[in-house]
């Protein structure tokens, strides 16, 4: 007989008994005390994926599953490109590396040259501005005619120079200023061989010409070792600075201007033969006035030759010559005429210079 009063009787095949307490279910692990919460199966707090995920990188350097760790923070790329330069020289991927900042090129072009001296590709560095394709300027043939005189004619000059250094304070100086006629065939020795040289111009070889020339040359430096035992240095010095400023100024009148000065060479041929023969007679008289007046027509005269011959000179090269040889003995001639030019106005304004500081 049923219990009235109490609770009806449990039958285990209606379920559950509703005379027990139910316990919850799906139970979970108590927490553990002051411990981050990560749900069953999680990494800890921090570096969160979901199940079945790879580990995730450390905080601050995030890429999705699958992709290849990202680089330092600050030189971003995306996934499969190469690695970005450092900061402040960009370049996109499969391009080569830029240059320093401040000389820019683009793929496949040549490095550019230091900041402010730009050229383009193929040009020139800057300083030898050239179109492509322009040819080398040609020296004209009056050019290169009168760099031969010249350098012959230094030529000449640093023979006397060195003759003039072994000459001074040698006993042949010294017998030049101890005897009258020994000054004397100095003197027409020169004359001579500048003489012989005119006469086999045209006789003899280019070499044998130029070996009289530098003979000639060295014996001039037995004239100058007399004047620079004679005179005080300063005076030779403001004397060589003056022939070369009336030399250069009258060599530059000839050689530019358009007015012929042919009508010159028999005024100034007969000038010459005067101040020759005057300079003889002085040589015996000895007159301090007559001396001074010499020298200075001997600066005028051949100050009006120096102009007279370059322009003739340049005559001459226009008429053409007959194969190298000619122009070869034209070339001494020429070196010869501008070198007598040079040392006679030099010579003459030592005087000058020397008479008046007395």
């Amino acid at each position: 007989m049923a219990n009235q009063n109490g609770p009806p009787p449990w039958n285990p095949g209606q379920g559950p008994n509703p005379n027990q307490p139910q316990q919850p279910q799906n139970p979970q692990q108590p927490q553990q005390p002051q411990q981050p919460y990560y749900g069953q199966g999680q990494p800890p707090q921090g570096s969160y994926y979901g199940p079945g995920q790879p580990p995730q990188p450390p905080q601050g350097s995030y890429y999705g599953p699958g992709q290849p760790p990202q680089p330092p923070q600050g030189s971003y790329y995306g996934p499969g490109q190469p690695p970005q330069p450092p900061q402040g020289s960009y370049y996109g991927p499969g391009q080569p590396p830029q240059p320093p900042q401040g000389s820019y090129y683009g793929p496949g072009q040549p490095p550019q040259p230091p900041q402010g001296s730009y050229y383009g590709p193929g040009q020139p560095p800057y300083g030898a501005m050239a179109s492509p394709g322009a040819q080398p300027i040609e020296i004209s043939s009056e050019a290169k005619f009168f760099q031969n005189v010249y350098l012959w004619m230094l030529a000449g000059l640093m023979v006397t120079t060195f003759s003039t250094y072994l000459i001074f304070g040698s006993d042949l100086m010294f017998a030049m200023l101890r005897s009258k006629v020994n000054c004397i065939i100095v003197f027409v020795v020169q004359i001579g061989l500048v003489m012989l040289i005119n006469f086999l111009s045209e006789k003899v070889s280019t070499n044998v010409l130029r070996g009289l020339f530098l003979l000639y040359a060295a014996s001039v430096g037995l004239t100058i070792s007399i004047l620079l035992l004679l005179y005080p240095q300063n005076v030779i010095f403001k004397a060589f600075l003056s022939a070369a400023f009336v030399y250069g100024g009258m060599a530059a009148y000839g050689m530019y201007t358009k007015k012929s000065l042919e009508k010159w060479g028999s005024f100034l041929f007969m000038a010459l033969l005067g101040l020759i023969v005057s300079m003889v007679i002085n040589l015996f008289a000895r007159s301090p006035m007559a001396h001074y007046v010499i020298s200075w027509f001997g600066v005028i005269i051949f100050a009006l030759l120096t102009s007279y011959d370059h322009q003739k000179l340049r005559v001459i090269h226009a008429g053409g010559f007959n194969g190298e040889a000619e122009e070869g003995a034209m070339v001494i001639h020429g070196a010869l005429t501008l070198y007598l030019d040079f040392i006679n106005i030099f010579i003459f304004l030592v005087r000058i210079l020397g008479a008046s500081r007395d």
